[in-house]
């Protein structure tokens, strides 16, 4: 009897709000290349297009439902990958206005930030002169990350489940340290979520925990420990991290995330052409490693997801 090969989902993040458009000309911002680039990162094999918006002018990152409806049809329409809407699109906004999009798009999935931390990418200004940045906006807003403490309290966390509940929405659990697992634990026991939940691992944001091998076993054993067999999980390696954590997941029996938001870099310091590239190259590592990367409605299958035909977009 032939052993079936295990399944693994590819997650793309499309363009996140770290990636300023000075950092990368491939980083997408406006309405088409957002569009365009998801689409080519389904074709290339990703199941889950984790998705935010920015302004179609200057780049910045924006929850306006408006920056949203340009290129979330055209992707329905031309994919049956799961969309993933962020609710964690801005370091400074009220949870209220970062759950709007998930809440006005009724997405099958959409991210949630299970702690609050200092997340800070401030160190990535000092690499740009003052004339390299195309934008006023970008300078500043990288500069002071040092001052950002994203707030996701418990409070927050139960207005994002109890908002999003009557849409049937399966959240991506963000765990960026162990005390997330913990906090997740909680809000389960208190009936907040039902297993089984998915859980994104995430390694090597500042103020996070770090991307280090050991610390993928300490996160995995932990939720091991926590939830037994009532999670799915995944791992976003940060910047460098991206590739070699990612196949070390995969290995491990997760799935995995890539995707400009979380690195701009095919390979130490060259700089990705496209997200395709990123999931293409992550496809060939897990399919050479005796994986198979999952479909769409595999990765449905797999994480019980609600359907693209019950979608509000």
């Amino acid at each position: 009897m032939v052993k079936q090969k295990r399944k693994t989902i590819i997650t793309c993040a499309v363009t996140g709000a770290i990636h300023t458009p000075t950092m990368s000309d491939a980083l997408p911002f406006t309405h088409d290349d957002i569009a365009l680039q998801a689409l080519d990162a389904a074709e290339a094999g990703a199941s889950i297009l984790h998705l935010h918006a920015r302004d179609n002018e200057t780049g910045a990152p924006s929850v306006d439902v408006n920056d949203f409806k340009p290129f979330l049809p055209r992707i329905k329409q031309a994919t049956d990958a799961v969309v993933n809407i962020s609710t964690g699109g801005s370091l400074s906004l009220s949870i209220q206005d970062r759950v709007t999009p998930a809440k006005t798009f009724s997405p099958e999935m959409c991210s949630l930030n299970m702690g609050s931390m200092n997340f800070s990418f401030h160190p990535l200004a000092g690499r740009y002169k003052d004339e390299d940045w195309k934008f006023d906006w970008e300078k500043d807003y990288v500069k002071n990350s040092d001052g950002n403490i994203f707030r996701n309290t418990f409070r927050d966390i139960k207005e994002a489940a109890d908002t999003l509940a009557p849409h049937d929405v399966k959240f991506e659990h963000e765990c960026y340290d162990v005390g997330h697992l913990y906090n997740l634990r909680f809000c389960m026991d208190i009936g907040l979520f039902k297993a089984p939940v998915f859980i994104q691992f995430i390694f090597g944001i500042l103020g996070g925990i770090g991307p280090e091998v050991d610390n993928l076993v300490f996160m995995k054993r932990t939720a091991d420990r926590l939830f037994g067999d009532d999670y799915r999980w995944s791992v976003l390696g940060a910047g460098g991290a991206q590739m070699t954590l990612g196949a070390t997941a995969s290995q491990m029996g997760g799935n995995v995330r890539v995707g400009l938001e979380d690195s701009l870099f095919i390979s130490r310091g060259k700089l990705a052409d496209s997200n395709a590239e990123q999931v293409a190259k992550i496809r060939r590592i897990v399919e050479d490693l005796g994986c198979e990367v999952a479909t769409p409605d595999e990765a449905r299958e797999i994480l019980g997801l609600k359907g693209g035909d019950r979608v509000a977009f």
